[in-house]
């Protein structure tokens, strides 16, 4: 009996992907839920699972093609039987050793299957694990997968590349030894399709400078007073949370504040309409392997410290697993961009469609600043809010930018309210 592998629910005004990767092979076993194939869509990769077990059929599209929610891409073959060892009758392997015996050969023991591996003699490996494997050119039949069900994971690929690193290097070949081509001259040049998802980021940022009229207004932050919070603090919250204590709290709390207060930065147009929104959704840029995504931390308005903390370590280490959902990516009324976490000084963020406003955070450097008629050296920072100027006027932004800027030289303001 034959089944049909058809396109899942991708999510909300998501009608179609491509087909990443097939991870299952006609002919190969497939276990009932197990993954088959990677679909990429404009946000997130999504992996097909089988519908019944059995035998991987007939592949009905190829890597790269586009496919719509609900399109056929393969068939299962549930009535096929998984091709397996000979069956040993109890007289058979009673057999076994008396006859290896009587001809005074041992009895070899039966072979072990290989860790992490199933017993029809394939590996299932997530997206994230695919990626480390190819990366770091290991055999993942040859690591030990410390994942549920012995599957591998990211971590085992890293860490059997770090032993692989460590071992003393083996002897060349004569064949490796031998001299080889100078390719001082050589000039190469290597075409590769851009994936759906960065598709998907380079039309919205440019759809944004095309229909925004956008405009950046900048400041700097004395970061001594929340370097001084988090140093002071930051064992116990942790102690307390199982979470450490970063800076991205203190800017979404800082954000909420500003938001309140000028509530068209956190608005966007629709039409002929100004959607305006009593809750605060903050949108935070995490880098993915296969490009810049922004998961959402809902109603930060009403989360802790703590709680908007777990939510951001939660979604990069998603992030880096290849594991974001669409749910985790909808919505979203406003965004920070940290990119001093790769060393920028000073940047100019573009929004995030619908949104109308970014704030665009840099890395802290110590500078000397004039305070109170002495030249004096601190942590400073350049932050710089992004916006629409069809919405939002620069009185507006430069009043929420200000905003931002007191609450984090004085953090007491987050406890206030103020």
């Amino acid at each position: 009996m034959s089944s049909e592998v058809k396109v899942p629910t991708l999510g909300e005004s998501v009608a179609e992907a491509t087909i990443g990767e097939w991870l299952k092979q006609p002919g190969d076993p497939v276990k009932l839920d197990e993954p088959i194939a990677s679909l990429e869509t404009d946000k997130v990769a999504v992996e097909v699972p089988s519908p019944v077990a059995g035998v991987m059929g007939e592949q009905k599209v190829k890597v790269g093609d586009t496919v719509e929610v609900g399109a056929v891409i393969a068939i299962i073959e549930s009535d096929v039987a998984v091709a397996g060892p000979t069956p040993v009758t109890e007289a058979e392997g009673k057999s076994a050793p008396l006859a290896a015996a009587a001809s005074g050969a041992p009895a070899s023991p039966p072979a072990a299957a290989p860790e992490g591996e199933s017993s029809d003699g394939s590996l299932t490996l997530s997206p994230a694990v695919r990626r480390a494997v190819l990366e770091h050119g290991i055999d993942p039949s040859t690591v030990k997968g410390t994942g549920k069900d012995g599957r591998l994971t990211k971590e085992d690929v890293l860490a059997a590349a770090k032993a692989r690193e460590d071992q003393p290097a083996a002897a060349p070949s004569s064949a490796e030894t031998a001299p080889r081509p100078s390719l001082s001259g050589e000039r190469r040049t290597e075409r590769v399709k851009m994936t759906r998802l960065r598709q998907t980021i380079a039309r919205r940022l440019k759809s944004a400078q095309e229909t925004a009229a956008l405009l950046t207004t900048f400041n700097d932050v004395d970061m001594s007073a929340v370097i001084e919070a988090r140093n002071k603090y930051k064992d116990l919250f942790e102690k307390k949370h199982g979470i450490r204590l970063g800076f991205m709290s203190f800017f979404a709390k800082a954000s909420v504040l500003a938001l309140k207060d000028v509530p068209a930065v956190n608005a966007q147009i629709d039409g002929d309409e100004i959607v305006y929104h009593d809750f605060v959704d903050i949108s935070v840029a995490v880098s993915a392997p296969n490009g810049l995504v922004v998961p959402v931390v809902r109603d930060c308005d009403r989360k802790s410290f703590a709680e908007i903390e777990s939510a951001i370590a939660e979604y990069g280490k998603k992030a880096k697993d290849g594991t974001l959902t669409m749910q985790d990516m909808q919505g979203g009324t406003f965004t920070i961009s940290n990119g001093g976490v790769f060393g920028s000084l000073m940047s100019t963020p573009i929004i995030n469609p619908p949104q109308s406003a970014v704030l665009g955070l840099h890395r802290i450097e110590e500078r000397p600043v004039a305070v109170n008629g002495q030249v004096v050296i601190k942590p400073m920072m350049y932050i710089a809010l992004s916006y629409d100027h069809r919405l939002i006027d620069g009185r507006e932004a430069v009043t929420a930018l200000k905003i931002i800027k007191e609450a984090i030289e004085d953090p007491t303001r987050l406890l206030i309210d103020l």
